[in-house]
């Protein structure tokens, strides 16, 4: 069975596959964390490309050419709804959002469809743009999350332990983005 169908999603990770594809794994609306492949997107001459960076929250359209778990749905078409360039051109903006953006990906499930999730990711990027206490805006989507996901002692071990040392417990491993954001904010 063949499928295409539109869905609009926040872009959470990319890894390279082969010389020019990539799998992406974006938070969706409708099908919450799904992986996607994207063929030829590396390539210089790619109108993909810009639409599908970190961060974007765009309308992709994709491709399933078969209901099993051993085939990725294909990127057949992006768009991009809204870029969050206001992180993009801070720093400190871009440390914690690919922090939120580790926890989104590290603690929903694959093709679970979590519209509370998928809402709150979206708004703590808006809020990311436009606050100056970064830490506030991360700290409430700490506790937003694991409230939402029924984590609800680990949210309240927010009020008086670590988050991070929180957020890895939960995760049972290290966080890659908290060891790299002192680098990011000065």
């Amino acid at each position: 069975m063949m499928k295409t169908h539109k869905t609009e999603g926040i872009v959470l990770k990319r890894r390279n596959l082969g010389e020019a594809d990539r799998i992406l794994t974006v938070f969706t609306k409708n099908n919450g964390k799904i992986q996607v492949k994207a063929p030829g997107v590396r390539k210089i001459t790619s109108r993909r490309s810009p639409h599908i960076e970190l961060l974007n929250f765009s309308e992709l359209t994709i491709y399933t050419a078969r209901i099993s778990s051993n085939f990725l749905p294909t990127l057949t078409e992006a768009r991009t709804i809204e870029d969050f360039s206001l992180i993009k051109d801070d720093l400190g903006k871009i440390g914690y959002a690919y922090y939120i953006c580790e926890l989104t990906s590290g603690l929903c499930p694959e093709r679970e469809e979590n519209g509370e999730i998928f809402f709150l990711l979206k708004a703590t990027l808006h809020k990311l743009c436009d606050s100056l206490d970064l830490k506030k805006v991360v700290k409430d989507f700490e506790r937003e999350i694991l409230s939402n996901l029924g984590f609800w002692s680990e949210s309240n071990l927010l009020r008086t332990h670590d988050s991070g040392e929180v957020m890895e417990r939960i995760l049972e491993r290290k966080l890659k983005t908290s060891r790299l954001l002192p680098l990011f904010i000065s």
